[in-house]
């Protein structure tokens, strides 16, 4: 599906079956106002699932588990599949999924925020681990962890908790939250640092 067709659809609640989606999305909030949806994405998703994490969203990602192995642990977590696997159409009992038909991650991004009616984004997450970002850290504590220039050139930054990487607000994620607000008129609740 074309991006262009995407954005014309995009005040659509559900996507329609010709995209891979069930009729019904149960979706664990009506009103979608902060990520409290928490996916798991296939081995086909590995982009999809950084973008996710990059708006605040807790991604499960794994290039090496069974469709099994997946079902198991989203039932297990209580967390909704994204995938591009047509075998889960033959899951009875399974409505906690979307099937994505695209190939192009920022068109997944949109199939996705669309399909779920997702309204807002929150950076919190760390894109390599997934682990939760922590608030403002003090200039001073991340000298000599980030490139000097930075360090030079920037005051706030967020850490994983998890596996300690640094976070700041360059040019990089500026360009990724625009052309998210120009194409979907999606909003970030509390601008912060985020990640380069």
């Amino acid at each position: 599906m074309h991006l262009q067709n995407l954005l014309l659809q995009k005040n659509k609640k559900v996507m329609s079956s010709e995209l891979g989606v069930r009729n019904e999305i149960k979706t664990p909030n009506s009103e979608l106002n902060t990520p409290t949806f928490r996916f798991i994405a296939d081995a086909m998703l590995g982009r999809l699932a950084r973008w996710l994490r990059m708006l605040g969203f807790d991604t499960l990602y794994y290039s090496d588990k069974s469709d099994a192995s997946l079902l198991k642990i989203a039932r297990q977590q209580d967390r909704f599949i994204l995938t591009r696997d047509t075998h889960f159409l033959q899951f009875k009992n399974l409505s906690d999924f979307l099937l994505v038909s695209s190939n192009n991650t920022l068109e997944q991004l949109i199939e996705t925020i669309t399909a779920l009616n997702i309204k807002e984004f929150s950076i919190s997450r760390c894109t390599k681990c997934n682990g939760v970002l922590v608030g403002s850290v003090e200039r001073e504590r991340v000298k000599g962890l980030v490139p000097e220039h930075i360090y030079m050139h920037f005051d706030k930054f967020l850490k994983c908790e998890d596996c300690g990487s640094i976070y700041w607000e360059g040019s990089h994620m500026k360009r990724f939250r625009e052309t998210i607000r120009r194409i979907s008129g999606l909003t970030f609740k509390n601008e912060k640092p985020a990640v380069n």
